[in-house]
């Protein structure tokens, strides 16, 4: 009996130190267990499609992570449709959506039942800059000349092309008219790809499409850029046509339109998703930014580098809808509310 209690005895003592030894091991860090969806709320070619584009290519190349990543664009309703695809996906650790200025415009001006509180924020990856764009084959060498032949024209002589209706471009669009005292022809496209193409053919007058919508456009001698939409000059001086770089261009604001307007590129997640997944992609995205593709996007595109997450993302996003509800309501685009 003494042995058998002894056998016992030892048998319980070792497996009480295994399960020590067990608890006693680190949890695993969470990990995506399937593809990775990241949602783009636009078309095709596009600012917002090209950055998560470059991110899918970047994240598979240096192996960020043991998932694939897989680009969808819901673009329908101004992008409410990829809003909504996210708003409705609770809890779902494996969605992503990049967004744009459309998270403020597109509930404002269409009324959908949807906020940027209804996602969890994630990351700001970047800030891109508007551009005003013209053909290079107009006379137009500076923005007083543009500005000027506008003036001259009768009202809705001039064509400004731009993605959607009632978003970014439009507002710019409205600003430019205010600073001119000359109303346009705003003509919508599904995307800053197909509003570039829109300006290369002369199917429009102008564009205010950020620098990477338009940059191989501008390197083929195809557009000129007239000014920049930002309270400073852009810091890039690689040469992209001639000896011209994206340090060249002037202000808005030093050329006369005393316009200015930045656009957000970050990321969100649907509501109700864990800490642990937000925490993961945080740390996949400051990754990505050391990248020499990053950096070249960055270059090429000509954005504003600035990085926010957590309270200090969520922050400036809240403050930027005021911002928009604003402009929205000077231009007259907010839809009208049932009573």
């Amino acid at each position: 009996m003494s042995v058998t209690k002894s056998l016992f005895t030892i048998g319980t003592a070792a497996l009480a130190s295994g399960l020590i030894m067990l608890s006693a091991a680190p949890a695993k860090a969470w990990e995506p267990s399937h593809p990775i969806e990241i949602i783009v709320p636009a078309g095709t070619g596009g600012g917002a499609d090209q950055m998560a584009r470059t991110m899918q290519g970047i994240i598979t190349k240096h192996n960020l992570t043991k998932q694939p990543v897989v680009v969808v664009n819901k673009s329908g309703g101004a992008g409410g449709e990829g809003f909504l695809d996210v708003k409705n996906s609770k809890g779902n650790d494996h969605k992503l959506i990049i967004t744009l200025s459309n998270l403020f415009t597109t509930p404002l001006a269409t009324g959908i039942p949807f906020s940027w509180k209804d996602m969890t924020p994630v990351a700001m990856m970047a800030l891109d800059e508007f551009i005003l764009w013209v053909n290079a084959d107009k006379p137009y060498k500076t923005t007083k000349d543009f500005v000027a032949a506008i003036k001259a024209a009768p009202d809705n002589t001039f064509k400004m092309g731009g993605t959607g209706s009632k978003q970014e471009d439009q507002i710019i669009t409205v600003a430019l008219q205010k600073a001119t005292g000359k109303k346009m022809i705003y003509i919508p496209q599904s995307g800053g790809g197909a509003v570039a193409v829109q300006l290369v053919g002369g199917h429009v007058d102008s564009t205010v499409n950020n620098p990477i919508e338009a940059v191989a456009h501008w390197r083929a001698g195809k557009l000129r850029p007239l000014c920049v939409f930002d309270s400073k000059k852009l810091d890039y001086n690689e040469k992209i046509q001639g000896d011209l770089t994206w340090n060249s261009i002037p202000t808005c604001k030093s050329e006369g339109l005393d316009v200015e307007y930045l656009m957000l590129r970050g990321y969100f997640m649907p509501p109700g998703v864990s800490k642990e997944a937000v925490a993961y992609y945080v740390e996949m995205f400051k990754k990505v930014r050391e990248t020499p593709e990053w950096k070249k996007l960055m270059s090429d595109g000509a954005f504003n580098t600035t990085f926010m997450v957590g309270d200090e993302y969520a922050k400036w996003v809240a403050e930027n809808e005021k911002i928009h509800e604003s402009l929205m309501k000077e231009a007259g685009f907010l839809a009208s509310k049932s009573n």
